[in-house]
């Protein structure tokens, strides 16, 4: 792959990122901010302390979110434009449509539900201040190695096809996987700092809108990613698309 194919597939990525960014900015605009807004009245209603709100909720709902959401998509789109390139034809006979799916469900995996299954993301008003520290380390540290496990895991099913075959070095490598990440999950501490009277519905709300968030982001990108490499890397022929439109407009 040339320095100008891995250039315009950069450039495909990120504005597939930039798309994505904007479906999930609609995602965490309808499904994230309401659970927002409410944890913020239940530590309104039972804190005694009053802070200086410096920027407002609804600039941080509104235009902070969009800068939030949009940079974040069209960083996370360049790094997996380069991630393809160097995946395309490693990970299978797969075309580049099929590769960017791969890749985006592989990173949601490993980048996301991973570490949320261990370390679940909080509305405000839930976490000591004191420990965020702590917290941000062992989020990172979880996020990690689930990426580190999950390049072992395929690299240790490439190495077992030859002798088992697709199918069975999959599952080989699906289950070490998933051991270590157990193992992971019971040697790390945890971290439980929800207030006993916090309302669970509204936890359950967040956390679940927050998966939802990421899986439009990811999936997203997936499938415009996707569409974007497959023309550029394997456009169809003038013939065959003159073809298909006589046969359109035949019909």
């Amino acid at each position: 792959m040339n320095s100008a194919t891995v250039r315009n597939l950069l450039v495909r990525g990120m504005l597939a990122g930039l798309g994505a960014g904007v479906l999930a900015l609609i995602a965490a605009y309808f499904l994230g901010e309401p659970s927002v807004d409410s944890a913020i009245s239940f530590e309104g209603h039972h804190s005694h302390e009053h802070e200086v709100e410096v920027v407002s909720r609804s600039l941080q709902s509104t235009a902070g979110l969009a800068t939030g959401v949009l940079v974040y998509g069209v960083a996370f789109g360049g790094i997996a434009a380069l991630a393809l390139c160097f995946a395309l034809g490693r990970v299978g006979r797969f075309g580049p449509r099929a590769t960017a799916l791969l890749l985006s469900g592989t990173a949601l995996l490993a980048v996301y539900v991973v570490p949320f299954l261990k370390y679940p993301a909080n509305p405000p008003s839930v976490g000591d201040p004191d420990t965020i520290g702590k917290r941000t380390t062992l989020y990172f540290l979880m996020m990690v190695l689930s990426v580190l496990l999950a390049v072992g895991a395929t690299l240790l099913g490439k190495r077992l096809a030859p002798r088992l075959g697709n199918w069975y070095a999959t599952f080989a490598a699906v289950a070490v996987f998933a051991v270590a990440i157990g193992l992971a999950y019971a040697f790390l501490p945890v971290i439980n700092e929800v207030p006993h009277d916090f309302p669970a519905t509204l936890l359950w709300r967040f956390r679940l809108s927050a998966l939802a968030i990421q899986t439009v982001l990811w999936a997203g990108f997936g499938l415009l990613f996707g569409e974007l490499a497959e023309r550029l890397l394997n456009p169809r022929p003038a013939a065959a698309r003159d073809t298909g439109r006589a046969v359109a407009a035949s019909h």
